[in-house]
């Protein structure tokens, strides 16, 4: 199931979001005041490559400040924007796994730093 589930993440559109957020690393990443930002969205861009049979560990306390920096600057967005689309995908059956996988990346949104993506067996 884990391996459908990529390809068609993949297929409809994983790959391409996976490409903005390397995108939008590298672009942060010429900054030095973006490089952590940037290492932020490297783990968006692994993340959206396969995210079915992965699952994030969020940590807020491992780093509490930067967590509350990117919470104010895009994490409030990006997590209500997963919120949607993830209540969106859940209207029905079929959508549901990806709904599941929204969610995950609304975890991963709202705080990332000190965030892990594990493997789930």
């Amino acid at each position: 199931m884990r391996l459908i589930g990529n390809i068609l993440w993949l297929i409809l559109g994983g790959f391409i979001i996976a490409a903005s957020w390397f995108v939008l690393g590298v672009l942060l990443c010429i900054t030095i005041i973006g490089i952590p930002f940037g290492t932020q969205c490297f783990k968006f861009a692994k993340l959206n490559l396969a995210p079915f049979g992965k699952d994030v560990r969020v940590r807020f306390f491992a780093h509490p400040i930067v967590n509350v920096i990117w919470a104010i600057l895009f994490g409030w967005e990006m997590a209500l924007a997963y919120l949607s689309a993830g209540i969106a995908s859940c209207i029905t059956i079929v959508g549901i796994p990806f709904g599941l996988q929204a969610f995950k990346f609304m975890k991963l949104a709202l705080f990332p730093f000190g965030a892990d993506v594990l493997h789930t067996t």
